[in-house]
C-alpha cells in the first residue's frame, strides 16, 4: 500500500519522498486516515517503527500554514524526544509551509520566546518548559486544534502528569487528541481517558513485543567484573555503534571513566549534562566520531539512531517496559540488531519480570575466553535447553559460572 493511497495530500507525498519513506509502516497505514478524519487515536507500536511520522504527516495535512497562532501541540517527555520529531516535521514544513517550533528545558528562554513571538503552527515541547512558558504569557495554547501526547507512559514515569493536567485544562476542549507509545500502560488510559472523544485504539504489537529482528540474550556476571566484561565484549564485538545503558547517572559517568582509559571514544548522556553536551553527544555519536554512547533511561526514547549495532543493559532495569524501550534502539527501520543484558546476582529478579512481560526466556550468551568468576549465578530453572540457548551468539546455558 504506498502513501498515496492514504489520503495524503501532494504537498505531503512530496514530502515524504524526499524524507526517503517508500512504503508506509503498519503503525502509519493504521493511524493517518484516522488522523486526516479527525479521530482520537492511542496507537501503541515497537519503537523504530515510524510512530513519529505516523502522527507528524497527517497532523501537518490537517493544520492550515500561516494562522500565527499555534494550532497543534505535540508534548513530549524529554529534550531529545522533542528535538527527533522537530527534525520530522521540520522537513515536512519544507514542503508545506509550516512553522515549527521546539521549546525545552536546560535552554534560555529569550531565544524561544523571541520564536514563539514571531508565529508557530506547530509547537513541540517538553512538560515543565511549555508550562513555565504558559504561565508567564509567552505560549498561547487557546487555539490549539491538535493535541499529540508523544510517549506517554514515560512521562507518567516521569512524574510529568501533574504539568500535562494543567496543559490539558488550559486547552480547548474542542480539539484532536492523539496518544502514541511503544507501550500503552492502563495507567496512562486511566489519567487521560475523559480527555478523549470517542478514540480509535491501534496496537500494531501485543506489550512486551520487541522487533523481531533484534537477537536478545543474558550475560550472567558478578558486579565486580561488569566493566571488565563490558571492555572485552566491545573488543570482541567491535566498537562500532554501541549503546550502553545503566540505571543511574552515577554509574553512567562511571563506565564512560573506565572506558576511556580503555582507549574507547566515549561520551554519556544523563539528565545532569546540560543540553548542549547532550546533543554534541548524540550528534557525535550519529556522525561516527563517537564509538560508545552511555545512557540512561530517561534520554532512551530521544535516541533515534538506524545503524546502532548492539544495545548492552549494563544494568538490568527494574521497570520492564524500559527493556523494551532500550532494547528498540537497535535494529530499527528494518535492520537487524543485538541487544546483551548483563545479569549480576541480584538482578535475577527484574529479569524475571523482564521475561514474564515479553513471554520467553532469555538465551544466554558466554563470551568466549573471558575469565568468570566462580561467584556469579547463571539463571537455569526453566531456562531454554543447551541447543534452544545456542544462537547467532555461540553460547550455552550455565550455572554458578559453569556451562551446562
Amino acid at each position: 500500500m504506498p502513501f498515496a493511497s492514504l489520503g495524503l495530500s501532494p504537498k505531503l507525498i512530496d514530502a515524504i519522498e524526499t524524507l526517503g519513506f517508500e512504503e508506509p509502516t503498519p503503525i502509519q497505514r493504521e493511524a493517518i486516515p484516522l488522523v486526516l478524519a479527525g479521530r482520537d487515536v492511542v496507537g501503541a507500536a515497537q519503537t523504530g517503527t515510524g510512530k513519529t511520522a505516523a502522527f507528524t504527516l497527517p497532523m501537518l495535512d490537517r493544520i492550515a500554514p500561516g494562522s500565527g497562532s499555534v494550532k497543534a501541540l505535540v508534548v513530549s517527555p524529554t529534550r531529545e524526544l522533542a528535538q527527533q520529531i522537530e527534525r520530522v516535521a521540520a522537513e515536512v514544513a519544507e514542503h508545506t509551509g509550516h512553522k515549527v517550533v521546539v521549546v525545552v528545558g536546560g535552554e534560555k528562554y529569550g531565544p524561544q520566546v523571541s520564536k514563539l513571538r514571531g508565529g508557530a503552527d506547530i509547537l513541540i515541547a517538553t512538560p515543565g518548559r511549555l508550562l513555565d512558558l504558559k504561565e508567564r504569557g509567552d505560549a498561547d495554547l487557546s487555539g490549539v486544534e491538535v493535541l499529540v501526547l508523544d510517549e506517554a507512559d514515560r512521562m507518567l514515569d516521569m512524574g510529568f502528569w501533574p504539568a500535562v493536567r494543567r496543559i490539558l485544562r488550559s486547552l480547548p476542549a474542542n480539539r484532536q487528541n492523539l496518544l502514541f507509545s511503544a507501550t500503552m500502560s492502563d495507567d496512562v488510559l486511566s489519567v487521560v481517558r475523559s480527555a478523549l472523544h470517542d478514540p480509535a485504539f491501534i496496537e500494531i504489537a501485543p506489550k512486551g513485543t520487541t522487533g523481531e529482528q533484534i537477537e536478545q540474550a543474558i550475560m550472567p556476571v558478578s558486579h565486580s567484573q561488569k566493566f571488565d566484561l563490558l571492555a572485552a565484549l566491545i573488543r570482541d564485538r567491535g566498537a562500532d555503534r554501541v549503546l550502553v545503558f545503566t540505571r543511574t547517572k552515577n554509574r553512567a559517568d562511571l563506565v564512560m571513566t573506565v572506558l576511556e582509559k580503555e582507549g574507547f571514544r566515549i561520551d554519556v548522556m544523563h539528565a545532569d549534562r546540560s543540553q548542549k553536551q547532550r546533543t554534541r553527544a548524540l550528534e557525535d555519536f550519529r556522525a561516527g566520531k563517537v564509538d560508545v554512547l552511555v545512557a540512561t533511561d530517561i534520554v532512551a526514547r530521544g535516541i533515534d539512531i538506524s545503524d546502532i549495532d548492539h544495545v548492552v543493559n549494563f544494568d538490568v532495569p527494574l521497570n520492564p517496559d524500559d527493556y523494551i524501550h532500550r532494547v528498540g534502539r537497535t535494529a530499527r527501520a528494518g535492520q537487524s540488531g543485538y541487544a546483551l543484558t548483563f545479569i549480576a546476582p541480584d538482578e535475577i529478579t527484574p529479569l524475571r519480570e523482564i521475561e514474564y512481560l515479553l513471554e520467553k526466556a532469555l538465551r544466554i550468551y558466554d563470551l568466549p575466553g573471558f575469565p568468570y568468576r566462580e561467584d556469579r549465578i547463571v539463571p537455569f530453572e526453566g531456562r531454554p535447553t543447551k541447543r534452544a540457548a545456542r544462537s547467532a551468539f555461540g553460547g550455552g546455558v550455565m550455572r554458578r559460572g559453569r556451562r551446562r
